[in-house]
């Protein structure tokens, strides 16, 4: 049983990946996608998005990284994952499942669902061009408009040589709209000859456990619920209870302050009120916490806030 920590576009970056991968039970991280079209991407833009290539591209706790790429022409896609390979990526993922619109209408992540033989083009390319021994895996959906080709897609991975797929349980048109169709992935699982590790909708342990079971997968993968559980890979390793709101606001703290130290100014304020607002579907003290900072734009006065916060306990 493997637990992985979903690539969240905007959400999951380096800073993120450490805080959550501190208090253990996260097995693999996946960057925040590589924009691939035409050109083979210098070193300073995997450095930027994966600075744990300078760590053995795991994180400060030892986690594995892999780093994502998304696009769709087989060969520049190939190329960069010759160079992120050679930086030390220690494996790389192909994004098919990206759902926002400007990704899209670019020819990237889910669009690509709808021929799958492009799947196939981009994944073998891929294979083909990086050592043996650095992981080729996936992420897809069930489909873009409908999940007629669901099949098609995992196949297409599977036969162009992925050493695992992961399939987020909807569709593009459904986006993140609950519910989840784990019973799509057992079919699946059943038909490739890889590992297929199933995503979408599991926010707590109880849905950790009922995904494995309706599914039939070992490995799940989960994002938005680990950024409003913290402890959630922890908790549904080792058991226990949802972690204290007194032991969330030391890593609030350490995030806003390596967000500082990373970021331009004007993001500074507003990072932190992204993660806020995840952590109120658990936490009524982060309802009220966001509330007080919601109209902040200095990323120093956040900072402020939640030190006082601190005090509280």
């Amino acid at each position: 049983m493997r637990i992985l920590l979903a690539p969240m576009e905007g959400v999951v970056d380096h800073t993120m990946r450490d805080m959550l991968t501190t208090f253990g039970g996260i097995d693999r991280c996946v960057t925040e996608f590589v924009r691939v079209t035409s050109t083979l991407l210098p070193k300073k833009t995997y450095l930027r998005l994966c600075p744990e290539l300078a760590n053995g591209c795991k994180t400060p706790v030892g986690t594995p990284v892999y780093v994502q790429l998304l696009g769709s022409d087989p060969d520049c896609m190939a190329a960069n994952a010759v160079r992120a390979a050679e930086m030390g990526a220690l494996g790389i993922d192909l994004n098919f499942g990206c759902p926002a619109k400007t990704v899209n209408n670019s020819d990237g992540g889910a669009a690509l669902l709808r021929t799958p033989e492009r799947l196939y083009n981009v994944v073998s390319a891929i294979r083909r061009a990086v050592p043996n021994h650095v992981p080729v895996t996936a992420k897809m959906r069930l489909g873009y408009a409908d999940k007629l080709l669901a099949m098609e897609n995992a196949l297409a991975c599977n036969d162009g040589g992925a050493t695992e797929l992961v399939v987020h349980a909807r569709t593009k048109t459904d986006g993140y709209k609950p519910p989840a169709y784990w019973e799509d992935l057992a079919a699946l699982r059943n038909a490739i000859d890889i590992p297929l590790i199933a995503n979408g909708e599991v926010w707590t342990p109880e849905q950790f456990h009922r995904c494995r079971e309706v599914s039939g997968c070992e490995d799940v993968m989960i994002g938005r619920g680990m950024v409003a559980n913290p402890g959630l890979a922890s908790q549904i390793v080792h058991g226990g209870e949802r972690m204290a709101w007194r032991d969330i606001i030391p890593l609030l703290i350490r995030f806003q302050e390596y967000t500082i130290d990373t970021y331009e100014p004007r993001y500074t304020a507003n990072r932190m009120k992204q993660w806020l607002n995840y952590l109120t579907s658990n936490y009524t003290e982060a309802v009220t916490l966001f509330e007080q900072i919601r109209k902040i734009r200095d990323g120093q006065q956040v900072l402020g806030m939640l030190w006082k916060e601190s005090t509280l306990f």
